[in-house]
């Protein structure tokens, strides 16, 4: 008697992703034929913000990141709220939270590093600076990355730039590289021996690669991910 492995199937980002576009499509194509009005559909564009930060919740490897989704999920149920007057949403308290929200971010990553401290590392063979993790909001980051043992990271971008320097690093044979950004941009500089594989999703965005082929392919960047209103750039 043979064991059949029945498929399990989750709800991933890309499926989120996926709905939420098409949701935006029918919205569109029902105005068209004159059956909604789309003036009483967009007041509920709040729910965007919900999708985006459910999507990187999902997505994300790190607790910085994902407290990001959260953010980005709460402030847009926060607006739903308050578009259907449940709730007064006081444009005075923006400020605070996102000092509170950027706070949050920081003490995570502290923990986090903390953590491998006491801990003996991520894993076997791998050390904290080996993996990046980038976080920028409404703010500019500049890194340079010069490890021989380049594993990948995270990258996130809201509203703000990333620019990550791996000129001088060198990957064993293949690095994975998940960034987000979300009305920001990431620039990334590679050695020209890197052979770069894009699987990331643009939504009103774009990945772009100026990279130069290299002769041999034994050393893979793969970057995936997502890149929302924003560009992420790959060069040499």
């Amino acid at each position: 008697m043979k064991n059949e492995i029945q498929p399990r199937y989750a709800v991933t980002s890309q499926v989120i992703l996926g709905v939420m576009v098409i949701t935006i499509g029918l919205v569109f194509l029902l105005d068209t034929l004159d059956i909604i009005d789309t003036h009483r559909a967009f007041s509920f564009w709040p729910l965007f913000f919900m999708a985006i930060g459910t999507v990187k919740i999902i997505d994300s490897k790190s607790s910085g990141g994902r407290l990001v989704g959260v953010a980005l999920a709460a402030w847009g149920g926060l607006l739903a709220l308050d578009r259907m007057d449940l709730i007064h949403f006081n444009w005075a308290v923006v400020w605070p939270l996102l000092l509170i929200g950027f706070g949050a971010v920081v003490l995570a990553k502290a923990i986090r590093g903390r953590r491998l401290v006491e801990g003996g590392g991520l894993k076997e063979g791998v050390y904290d600076h080996d993996v990046v993790d980038v976080t920028a909001i409404i703010a500019a980051v500049q890194r340079r990355v010069t490890t021989q043992h380049f594993r990948g990271g995270e990258i996130t971008a809201v509203m703000g730039g990333c620019s990550l320097d791996l000129r001088n690093a060198s990957i064993d044979k293949e690095a994975v590289l998940n960034v987000f950004a979300f009305w920001g941009g990431v620039t990334l500089k590679c050695p020209p021996d890197w052979s770069i594989v894009m699987e990331g999703t643009p939504l009103m965005g774009g990945f772009e690669d100026k990279t130069m082929t290299p002769p041999e392919g034994a050393k893979r960047l793969v970057i995936r991910g997502y890149a929302i209103m924003g560009g992420v750039e790959v060069r040499n």
